[in-house]
């Protein structure tokens, strides 16, 4: 799939920035994985410090989408790490975005997909199984739903009610 450069997606879609069909998440997130630029439809999760439905959907195929997992924000253990990294790199997830940490940074940028979170964290999560998933999040103050786009590169993050073309 070819990428989508976020600053000309902005530039030329400023209607869709007006209306807020376009929206772009705040700067908060560092870039891991070796896919610095990648983009896919949604799949929504909210959990807070425990990654169990993290790996429910990682086992399901991925099929280019991008599992967009609001946190909370926790910098107090991580939701994702090096095994579920390769997990959703074999299952076909394009990327994943974790409002919240991630750990094993060699083994994830050493993974074929692209992942944000706020930051590293050597602590892993809970296992018992609580949060909800397919359901409409709030990440920064950025309302992201089921079946919207992610397009993600260097520049930053943007979410589209609707799939953007080149």
């Amino acid at each position: 799939m070819a990428a989508l450069a976020t600053a000309e997606a902005c530039d030329t879609n400023t209607a869709l920035l007006g209306s807020g069909d376009l929206r772009v998440l705040p700067p908060i997130f560092q870039i891991y994985g070796q896919c610095r630029a990648f983009s896919g439809p949604i799949v929504t999760l909210k959990v807070f410090e425990d990654n169990v439905l993290v790996r429910q959907l990682l086992e399901t195929r991925g099929e280019g989408r991008v599992l967009v997992i609001d946190g909370g924000g926790s910098m107090r253990c991580a939701l994702v790490g090096g095994n579920l990294g390769q997990l959703a790199q074999n299952m076909g997830w394009a990327g994943i975005v974790v409002n919240g940490c991630i750990r094993d940074v060699d083994e994830i940028n050493g993974c074929d997909i692209g992942v944000r979170a706020l930051a590293s964290h050597p602590v892993k999560s809970s296992k018992k199984g609580i949060g909800e998933k397919h359901i409409p999040i709030n990440i920064a103050g950025t309302l992201i739903r089921e079946g919207e786009w992610l397009y993600a590169d260097s520049d930053g993050i943007l979410i589209s009610t609707s799939e953007l073309s080149l």
